[in-house]
């Protein structure tokens, strides 16, 4: 390996004694690099053989951890050819700003209104999302976001519970919590589905069981590139919408 290509592999080794499975370390670090623009989007990432020789962990670990990014978009596979960063395209949709000031824009009043605040176990999902360890803890805080009074999305957080021990002390604002101890969100990832109401969250938002609401999964980043914030935000179709303005 050249000096180059040294010091652009530079922190993507995983920690042997660190808890969280060798595969997660390398793909966090991997997705860490390509946000850092050390691999442009459409370009070609090392083999899995070449990747498991540079960093000193076995073909599987590598093969794991790119399958990881793969599974979540960050990569691309094309038969015969490897590995390829996935282009990444920004639209007005990438502002990022908080589901209230996104109401206020909009000429509503936002409030909430907590429906549980408990630390429990880590999921898979979670595990994978935010980097933890398989033995994590979470603090999970679920809650309705209401408009003038109205109930018009579901919200279900999940933070690290090393960074949120104590959940009965987040006050209205979530992310003014969060800037108070340096934690502030300056970077989040979205997804979005549409999806049928269980009879929970129909019966949560007044709504009938089965009617379509849309999904946005968010992964929330620190200024370290940290994923600090996975949150699930079920929408009531008819008061949320998105326009994205595409040009050619």
């Amino acid at each position: 390996m050249n000096a180059s290509t040294e010091d652009r592999w530079r922190g993507l080794r995983p920690d042997p004694d660190n808890d969280t499975p060798l595969y997660l370390q390398l793909a966090r670090k991997l997705t860490d690099a390509i946000h850092e623009n050390r691999w442009a989007a459409g370009e070609a990432l090392p083999s899995e053989r070449v990747l498991a020789d540079a960093l000193g962990v076995s073909r599987i670990t590598a093969r794991k951890a790119i399958a990881l990014l793969v599974e979540q978009g960050m990569i691309r596979r094309t038969q015969g050819a490897g590995s390829f960063i996935t282009p990444r395209y920004e639209d007005p949709l990438s502002r990022l700003t908080s589901f209230s000031e996104m109401l206020r824009q909009r000429g509503f009043t936002p409030s909430s209104r907590w429906l549980s605040r408990e630390i429990q176990p880590a999921s898979r999902d979670e595990v994978i999302q935010l980097g933890l360890s398989p033995a994590a803890a979470v603090t999970r805080l679920k809650r309705l976001r209401l408009a003038d009074g109205i109930v018009m999305a579901v919200e279900n957080s999940t933070f690290p519970a090393a960074l949120i021990p104590d959940p009965g002390a987040i006050g209205d604002s979530l992310y003014s919590f969060l800037e108070q101890r340096g934690l502030t969100i300056v970077r989040a990832l979205q997804h979005f589905r549409a999806v049928n109401a269980s009879e929970e969250i129909a019966q949560q938002m007044s709504i009938a069981p089965n009617e379509a609401l849309l999904l946005i999964t968010r992964v929330g980043y620190t200024a370290d590139q940290r994923a600090i914030e996975l949150t699930d935000t079920y929408c009531r179709n008819d008061y949320y919408d998105f326009v994205a303005e595409l040009r050619k």
